[in-house]
């Protein structure tokens, strides 16, 4: 059957910028796969997507005008329901072949089939293929049921009666096959070839579209819009690169930005903006963001990454004269860079110090007290893993940091702009004449802050960014707000990740497990919230925080799992991972190298076979009830074969053990490639599961203590097919 190209076009009212290119892609999924189910495309057809402001739309190439006939087989009843003991259709038969529209003459046809334990009755027919019209026409109604749309706005028809829900008010369809018009429609409007184009710069009210191939050629020639999201992109992409150039500047890297100003213009137009040099004694970070989130400005930053007093800003429209367009902008940004310097001016009056007390009635969980009550557990924290990791001195920063920390909370800054949180406090801390080494480490007890950001630059920070998060991780899992679903109002997963990544990047020897208990009898320390109490005349009652033992293991539980799921992200595969998280190794950091142990050792000609095997002596020690001694008596080993695995595991085992102390290891799992032969002998000569107790006790126990021997760098036996 011959083929055209289709286009599909919804015009319609401002759309949400930071939902634009997910409603765009969808817009055209959904139609596509609806077509595609229905046989209207043909082979290797080619989608394009085109998204902007105002507009979703679809080009698809090779789509058929009717789909073609197909033979369907209708599973009708069973024949004993459908036909009577003369062989006569049922009611229910009959009544069955009229709903798929066939009379009493097809019975002569149906065929009898057996399905399971029973006979059905088929009835093979030739179906009619949909027409373009009937399909499309449900391919885009069932797209506008199903469009992500964040949040749906009611709005009247033309009619002033009927009201219909959308993402926002539409007002014009085009669908167009070739250059014929499809007749359905949507939302209170029948399709036709006629859309709009820029608002402003458009050469024409309305453009006619000639046939679906030429849409976006005229929308850019006469409609001044560049319909494609990612040419448009891509557009505002190399005017911002090269009106930067032009300063010998670079413009701010931010990819959500550059995604939100694509969607709010059609046609692009990048100008250089300016602000006075007063401003730059604001932190940069400040400036940064209000242009940003407030303006959608891209910041000029210097060779180096130092922000400049110059800017760049997306233009939807191109007049002959900029200068108003531009002048209209830098006059917007200085009223919001001077409220950032006011608010940094202010601040910085009031001491950190001066500030926590506030921070003594800003409750963060109803069930766990405020932020000043955390901060008393946080510096205990914070203290006892400084010690740990540094003894008296860094245990004396950690304090310091840990009571300071959140005090920004309470700024006017963070107040606007709660994305600095941290980083403010850090400036304020310069600002007093704290040392850098403090400064930084309150700004870095946040980090990481999302997937591949930094970890903290300093211990005192680690000690701090690790208490911040154990102390809401313990809390929280100990009032039963765990992390379900796509629902994690806390970040509890990012905190863990965040755990993790310290804990492993970092190198540090602390062990999760104790780590975790240790921190649960400080938060379990009655004179904690006691002190605070006396200190801020508070009511404690409440405030006494008592972690339940199932709480400490699904904590233990979650952490495993996020980590887990990091490592496979990693590239390591499901096995290497199963294998050495399954003796879930409290010291983290070590982890690393147990992976690459077992990546190792999987490249062993004998790996395959020793795996299989310790699977196999796994599921021989898992039938055993009762306790199982390691301790082999020799005097017991009667077969050549065990006497063999024997004297071959007692010849290996102070070497793997020395390896294995000594962190090496690859080595420590390379060692037991020697036990190959001998553990094949034995399952090939040795009936473990003898009738003679004392035999089979000494055979378990030498499974177990092989088993043992073998499982210390990880469960290899989770490398077995």
């Amino acid at each position: 059957m011959s083929t055209k190209n289709l286009l599909v076009e919804l015009l319609v009212e401002e759309l949400p910028p930071k939902s634009l290119q997910k409603l765009g892609n969808s817009f055209a999924e959904i139609l596509v796969n609806q077509l595609k189910s229905q046989n209207l495309l043909g082979d290797d057809v080619t989608i394009t997507t085109y998204a902007s402001p105002r507009r979703l739309a679809v080009h698809i190439t090779k789509v058929l005008a009717q789909a073609a006939d197909k033979s369907v087989s209708f599973k009708l009843m069973p024949v004993g329901v459908g036909l009577d003991s003369n062989g006569e259709a049922t009611p229910a038969l009959l009544k069955r072949l009229a709903s798929i529209d066939v009379g009493a003459s097809a019975v002569a046809q149906l065929k009898h089939e057996q399905v399971g334990k029973a006979k059905m009755l088929f009835l093979d027919r030739t179906v009619k293929g949909i027409h373009l019209t009937e399909g499309l026409q449900l391919a885009l109604d069932e797209t506008i049921a199903k469009l992500p749309i964040p949040k749906v706005m009611t709005y009247q028809l033309a009619d002033g009666w009927q009201s219909v829900n959308f993402v926002r008010p539409a007002h014009l369809l085009v669908a167009l096959h070739g250059a014929e018009i499809i007749p359905i429609s949507c939302l209170g409007l029948t399709a036709g070839n006629i859309t709009k184009g820029h608002r402003f710069e458009a050469k024409t009210d309305t453009i006619v579209i000639d046939n679906a191939d030429s849409y976006a050629q005229q929308l850019k020639t006469d409609g001044a819009v560049i319909a494609s999201f990612s040419e448009r992109r891509d557009e505002i992409k190399r005017q911002l690169t090269a009106a930067a150039a032009a300063e010998n500047l670079a413009p701010i890297k931010d990819e959500a930005l550059l995604d939100e100003v694509t969607a709010l213009v059609e046609r692009p137009n990048v100008l250089l903006g300016k602000f006075s040099d007063e401003f730059l004694e604001v932190p940069q970070e400040c400036l940064i963001l209000t242009m940003k989130a407030n303006q959608k400005y891209f910041p000029l930053l210097d060779a180096a990454g130092k922000l400049t007093n110059k800017f760049l800003l997306v233009s939807n429209i191109r007049p002959a004269d900029t200068s108003l367009v531009t002048s209209g902008n830098e006059r917007v940004v200085r009223s919001r860079l001077a409220d950032a310097k006011f608010f940094f001016d202010q601040d910085r009056k009031k001491t950190l110090e001066d500030r926590l007390p506030g921070l003594d009635k800003v409750v963060y969980h109803n069930k766990i007290g405020t932020q000043g009550l955390r901060i008393a557990y946080v510096r205990t924290i914070a203290k006892a893993i400084g010690q740990q990791l540094g003894g008296a001195e860094l245990a004396k920063q950690a304090d310091q940091v840990a009571m300071l920390a959140k005090a920004d909370l309470l700024t006017d800054m963070v107040g606007e702009f709660p994305e600095l949180q941290g980083i403010m406090g850090r400036y304020y801390a310069q600002h007093e004449g704290m040392d850098d080494s403090i400064a930084f480490a309150i700004e870095d007890h946040y980090k990481p802050r999302f997937a591949g950001d930094e970890l903290p630059r300093n211990l005192a920070g680690i000690c701090v960014a690790l208490a911040d998060k154990l102390e809401t991780l313990i809390s929280l899992f100990g009032i039963g707000q765990i992390p379900t679903g796509d629902k994690d109002p806390f970040a509890l997963r990012r905190h863990a990740l965040g755990v993790i990544r310290i804990l492993i990047e970092k190198d540090l020897p602390l062990e999760i497990n104790t780590l975790i208990t240790q921190i649960i009898e400080i938060i379990q320390d009655k004179n904690i919230p006691a002190q605070w109490a006396q200190q801020t005349s508070a009511e404690i009652n409440t405030h006494y925080r008592q972690i339940p033992t199932a709480a400490h293991e699904k904590l233990l539980i979650f952490i495993y799992e996020r980590l887990a799921g990091s490592l496979r992200e990693q590239g390591y595969s499901a096995q290497e991972v199963d294998a050495v998280l399954a003796l879930q190794p409290q010291n983290l950091s070590d982890i690393p190298k147990r992976l690459a142990a077992v990546r190792t050792f999987a490249d062993l000609p004998e790996a395959k076979s020793l795996a299989a095997a310790n699977k196999r002596v796994g599921n021989i020690l898992k039938k055993v009830s009762d306790d199982i001694s390691t301790t082999v008596d020799t005097a017991l080993l009667q077969e050549p074969a065990e006497q063999m695995l024997n004297q071959q595991l007692t010849d290996i085992l102070p070497q793997t053990t020395k390896t294995f102390l000594a962190g090496d290891y690859a080595s420590s799992l390379q060692t037991l490639a020697a036990l190959k032969s001998p553990i094949d002998d034995f399952f090939d000569h040795v009936m473990v599961n003898s009738d003679n107790a004392a035999l089979r006790n000494n055979r378990l126990a030498l499974l177990a203590q092989l088993q043992q021997a073998m499982n210390r760098v990880a469960d290899i036996s989770k490398l077995a097919t």
